[in-house]
């Protein structure tokens, strides 16, 4: 069967019910699949983790819950909100299997990934997997950063996980510095060919701005 995805959600935590629903529906189905569902830290303060965890566990659906603990919920540092600040520990409290990882290791969120999801295929229950990570930039263009300092984001990124991910390919030979060239410039040329089609674009038509907003009104 083909992975499907489902989308974003912009409400903090939306995903994780439509996610135990997604995976209920699947094992009502006899699917042999498994439902990944990612969210950050500040998606943990929200009832819909806690009834998601629950019903997932109490139902024993087949649901990857993925957190990306990156430390901050926009401007909210995780210990100002949290009393256990360790989110894997959380999953105790439902009697549902979870493992904490470094989440700037690709390969260690690789590894932890599989065993997670091989857990899953095994028993059919839920398992939750957190990756502490970490934000670079700002949370919006709006965000002035003032709940964190400059010597702590410049600390966080001797962990870039893009970086450690390079230098652990050349390393072992996966790849070379070449073909690291290579990706590098056909991803560059991919940004500026997006960019020149987006800067010769014409604007929309005052007569289709409410095209597929509106449904036209059913006879009766």
């Amino acid at each position: 069967m083909l992975p499907s995805f489902y989308g974003g959600n912009a409400i903090v935590g939306g995903g994780l019910p439509l996610a135990v629903g997604t995976a209920l529906g699947d094992k009502m189905l006899c699917r042999n699949t498994v439902t990944v569902c990612f969210f950050g830290d500040g998606a943990v303060d929200e009832g819909a983790f806690h009834e998601s965890m629950n019903l997932a566990a109490l139902w024993k659906l087949p649901v990857l819950f993925v957190c990306e603990n990156n430390l901050y919920a926009m401007g909210m540092a995780l210990a100002r909100a949290e009393a256990e600040t360790h989110i894997a520990r959380k999953a105790a409290g439902y009697n549902m299997v979870s493992e904490s990882v470094d989440g700037m290791d690709v390969v260690a969120v690789e590894v932890a990934a599989r065993r997670a999801v091989d857990a899953i295929r095994r028993t059919s229950e839920p398992f939750l997997l957190e990756c502490r990570t970490y934000r670079f930039r700002a949370h919006s263009m709006f965000d002035a950063q003032l709940y964190r300092s400059k010597q702590e984001i410049e600390a966080w990124r001797e962990h870039d996980p893009i970086r450690q991910l390079q230098s652990w390919l050349e390393q072992t030979g996966l790849m070379h510095a070449d073909e690291i060239a290579a990706i590098e410039a056909e991803i560059a040329t991919e940004i500026a060919a997006a960019v020149a089609f987006a800067e010769a674009g014409t604007w929309e038509s005052v007569d289709d701005l409410e095209r597929f907003t509106l449904m036209d009104q059913v006879p009766q």
